[in-house]
């Protein structure tokens, strides 16, 4: 009998449990009896810590647990019932949350990417249009603005660009909105120019990732300014997005803003995607933009795909060809040295 062959994993960032330190903090707190929903000792001292590290004094913090559910419900909360979204189209909210910005009631407003980014131009020449068709008054009004950083394709913000869009958001009055799911490989990335603090002036709101940066679920929702959203905690009820035992969500984030563990916690995952993307390109493998963080993207010829997916799990993006696929190899703050360097043998083998 055959014993079967151990894949390694490269899937997504989410496939592990979570940072031991979190888990450990979990144990010993395991019989603690706190209050409910957020009012506890842990989730005061972890909203305290982010807002310190965002530079951000006059802001509020709420946890939910999924990216989907915090999406849909900010979104949900910010927008009139007569307004959309703009979101670039290979964005989350347009691609991978089924449906659930429209589900709420709203239309996202997907404009075309640039390497999973849009620009300041896009959103005036949206505004322009918007307001100079008379038929305006039949359509979806844009009120907000999503990006994430890094983008689904791991590329990042530039200050400059997140600066132009901040200016042009300001002055059509739409909330800057920035998905932060896996904010900590922007982070632990030497070519990243955003910093927590930046967010903080230069978006509305933000959140940073949790389920994809080592705890075992949550998102923790930075509202630059208090109130910015009236009665929030009731909204995100009315949602079902607000977990009785929140105190599971706090300990997570105080532990992650403990000692700079979330500032550093993407650095090895950053690294060992480097690594590989520099031998897919030696490899004569064709990588067709530079994500400098944790999501490699390369095209497969579809002979060798199944070659690959015998010795490795990996995320099928789309149809490059008739003959080949876009895949993408994703690290993740648990990966391993060992496990990458066997996954780059591999990719030498392959050709």
């Amino acid at each position: 009998m055959t014993t079967p062959i151990e894949k390694l994993h490269f899937t997504s960032d989410y496939m592990t449990g979570a940072h031991p330190r979190i888990i450990q903090k979990l144990m010993d707190t395991n019989m603690y009896a706190t209050q409910g929903y957020g009012d506890d000792e842990f989730t005061t001292s972890a909203e305290q810590k982010i807002l310190k590290a965002c530079t951000c004094p006059n802001g509020e913090v709420k946890f939910l647990v999924g990216g989907t559910q915090t999406n849909a419900t900010v979104i949900d909360c910010i927008l009139k019932p007569y307004q959309g979204v703009i979101a670039a189209n290979t964005g989350h909210i347009a691609t991978h949350e089924a449906g659930a910005i429209e589900y709420g009631g709203h239309k996202v407003l997907s404009v075309p990417h640039q390497q999973g980014k849009i620009s300041a131009t896009d959103i005036e020449s949206i505004m322009q249009e918007y307001q100079s068709d008379l038929n305006k008054n039949h359509t979806v009004m844009p009120g907000m603005v999503y990006i994430s950083h890094p983008t689904e394709f791991g590329t990042l913000y530039t200050k400059k660009e997140l600066l132009s869009l901040s200016t042009v958001c300001h002055k059509y009055h739409l909330p800057l909105y920035v998905d932060g799911a896996r904010l900590a490989y922007a982070l632990g990335s030497p070519d990243n120019e955003i910093t927590l603090s930046d967010l903080s002036k230069l978006a509305d709101i933000f959140y940073i990732g949790g389920t994809k940066c080592g705890t075992l679920f949550g998102e923790a929702v930075v509202l630059t300014q208090k109130n910015m959203i009236p009665h929030f905690f009731t909204m995100i009820k009315q949602h079902g997005a607000l977990l009785a035992k929140g105190r599971l969500l706090g300990i997570q984030f105080d532990t992650l803003f403990t000692n700079n563990l979330y500032e550093t916690i993407g650095q090895n995952a950053v690294s060992y995607g480097q690594q590989i993307k520099e031998t897919l390109i030696n490899s004569q493998f064709t990588v067709p933009f530079d994500s400098p963080t944790n999501q490699i993207f390369f095209v497969i010829e579809n002979n060798l795909l199944a070659h690959l997916a015998e010795q490795v799990e990996f995320g099928f993006m789309q149809k490059w060809s008739d003959s080949e696929s876009l895949i993408r190899l994703c690290t993740s703050w648990s990966t391993t040295e060992e496990d990458t360097n066997k996954l780059l043998q591999i990719i030498r083998n392959l050709k």
